[in-house]
Order: structure tokens, then sequence, then C-alpha cells
């Protein structure tokens, strides 16, 4: 039967616009109460999560578990599995490059196995998201930039191509991809782990470079875009990217026809948490067009973005249609993709994992 938004309360539907991070690699009590309080439409991975494949099936799989019992609804259970410096899962699981040793490389079939194997290998762990591949594109001019070790290069037809070959990769064997940093992080040259960066750029230059991959990405059917901590003052004076209306609704969703799921980066960043109350972010997230809310590490910011959605609901601050719209497109997605779940099987996972090593 697919999943559907008839007979969801209001904790259940608000509970879908979030993907938070876990504290350990156990489902401690402390985890289990936050999973049963917030009702999580996903969770994410990190190294603290992770000890062997088979204590991440388990995660994984007892996860699930919890969150299907409050819900009805498999979660999304994603990760960052880039290859290169954000490499989440090490050995035994299969290490990859980075991009830009791919994009130096220039083979279409090296970077679609990279999807291949990190499909296959994440899906026996029970994870069903790959927050990859970055299609940030670099500036022809420069080299040595924020994300000069995760761009596939500074031209814009080798991004696409490269990034399309990960998108297959993956999806063709069953995980989800999310493209990011929508709309092109590649010029930064301040990290927004830390602070708020600007891309002085003109509309008509991010136009025929920066959003060259993207627009591929989504006539492709990339699952998901992630959106950038960074102000773009040509397309928003007044808002960085994982804020504005006249990026997400305007550009993406209007200009792009782009009406597939958005999830934010990190909410817990610099760029957002030094610069922004943490309810103006999430209620001006949704109201920008985002569907997740992306919050990667501690409970009690968890806990407060939950409440204050809550709150601009019951205010009349955020509308329910915008809620509405969001879980419909959440479940559409999980419809096509986790319709069953696909828990990890732990036999399958030790068997494969002994037969290499």
């Amino acid at each position: 039967m697919p999943h559907q938004i008839t007979g969801l309360s209001e904790l259940q539907m608000v509970g879908q616009l979030f993907t938070i991070g876990l504290p350990g690699p156990n489902l401690d009590e402390q985890t289990v109460d936050l999973l049963k309080e917030i009702k999580p439409g996903g969770i994410i991975l990190f190294r603290r999560n992770v000890a062997t494949p088979t204590q991440l099936a388990e995660l994984t799989r007892g996860g699930q578990g919890i969150i299907m019992a409050e819900t009805g609804i498999p979660a999304l259970v994603a990760i960052d599995q880039e290859g290169g410096t954000v490499t989440r899962l090490g050995l035994p699981f299969t290490l990859f490059p980075g991009n830009d040793v791919l994009g130096r490389q220039d083979r279409e079939e090296a970077v679609y196995d990279y999807g291949r194997v990190s499909a296959q290998e994440l899906r026996l762990a029970g994870i069903n998201l790959n927050l990859a591949p970055v299609l940030d594109v670099l500036p022809a001019a420069e080299s040595d930039l924020i994300m000069s070790r995760r761009s596939f290069g500074p031209d814009q037809g080798l991004v696409t191509r490269l990034g399309l070959a990960a998108v297959r990769g993956h999806q063709d064997h069953g995980v989800m991809c999310c493209v990011k940093h929508f709309p092109g992080l590649g010029r930064v040259v301040k990290d927004p782990h830390h602070t708020l960066p600007t891309i002085a750029a003109s509309e008509e230059d991010l136009r025929d470079h920066d959003l060259v991959p993207f627009r591929a990405a989504i006539t492709a059917g990339a699952a998901m875009v992630m959106t950038s901590h960074t102000l773009y003052p040509a397309l928003d004076g007044d808002w960085p990217a994982t804020l504005s209306e006249r990026i997400i609704t305007g550009l993406l969703r209007q200009d792009l026809g782009y009406d597939g799921v958005v999830i934010t980066d990190d909410l817990e960043m610099g760029a957002m948490s030094a610069h922004f109350e943490l309810e103006v972010v999430v209620t001006q997230a949704l109201r920008a067009g985002a569907d997740i809310l992306l919050i990667c590490e501690h409970p009690h910011t968890i806990r407060r973005a939950f409440e204050a959605v809550l709150q601009a609901i019951r205010d009349g601050n955020l509308p329910w249609s915008t809620i509405e719209r969001a879980v419909n497109r959440i479940l559409s997605l999980k419809n096509r993709y986790l319709n069953p779940p696909g828990l990890a099987d732990q036999a399958a996972i030790r068997a494969h994992f002994e037969q290499r090593y």
C-alpha cells in the first residue's frame, strides 16, 4: 500500500519534515526517547554512529523499527558518502577518491561505478539516501577554495556529465541521491560551517555556469536537492538560499520546474546559527519552499526546532497548506524508493564483507 497523508496526526506530519542526527552508535534510552518524541521522517548518520558494518545494520534496522511503529512510514536513512575528504564509512566499506580526482580522470564509467558500489553497500547497511553528489562548479580562475576537493572541477559540462553518472549509479541500484548545494557553492571563500558566505556573481553568470549541472540533474530525475547556506545578492538581497523564497520557490521550483523534495543543509552550521534565531530559520526555510529540515547533532536543537514549527502552525504563522505540500512530496519520494522499506539484513551484510575481507 502507498504511504498516504490521510490519517497522520499533526505530530506525525511535522515529524516528516525533520531529518535528524543520532548521538552515537547505539539506540540507548535517550535516543529511543528522541525518536519517539520527534517521529522524524529521516535520520542522518556520521562516523560517530559507525563501529562495524553489522553494528550499523543493527542501528538502522532498529531505528526504522521505532520510527515505523510511531508513524507507519519508513524513514529516510541518509549519509554523506561523497568519497575523498567526505567519507563517513571507512573500511571495510569500499573507499573512493574525491570528486577532484574523479574530475581530473574524467571517466564517466568510473563515477558510475562509485555510485553503483556505494549504493549496493549502503543498501546492505539499511541506508537509502546518499547526500551526494556535489554539483558545485569551481570558478575557472581559482583552484584553492573551500569546495576544491569536493567539486569535479571548473567546467560546468564536466561537472554535469560526471554528476549525472553518480546519480545514475546510485539510483539505478536503489539508493536515492541528493544533489548539492543549490544554486552552487563552488565560488565560496568562507566556509558556511562557520560563517555566512556571499557569492557576488551576476544572475546571468550563475545561470550559465553554476546552475547548469542542477538543471540537468533535475531533468534526469535526481531524487532530492539540497540548498546552500549562502547569500546570492543577484538572486535575493535579503535571505541566503536556504531561507529564500525567490531561490527555492522562484528559481528552483518555478523557473527550473523542480517539484521534488528540497532538503536544507545542516541548520546547526555557523552560517545559520551565528546569524539567525533557530525559530526564524526553521519557519522561514519551510515558507521559502524547503520540505526537510536537516539538524545533525544536538537533541536540544532538534527539540527546539520541532516545537518552533508546531508553535508557528498553531499561531497561524506557518500555513497548514505548506506542511501538507511538503509532506506530500516526501511521501511521494518514499513511495517510489521505500515501499517496501528495504531494511538492513545482518546475514547479507556479514556475508558480503566476510567474502571480501
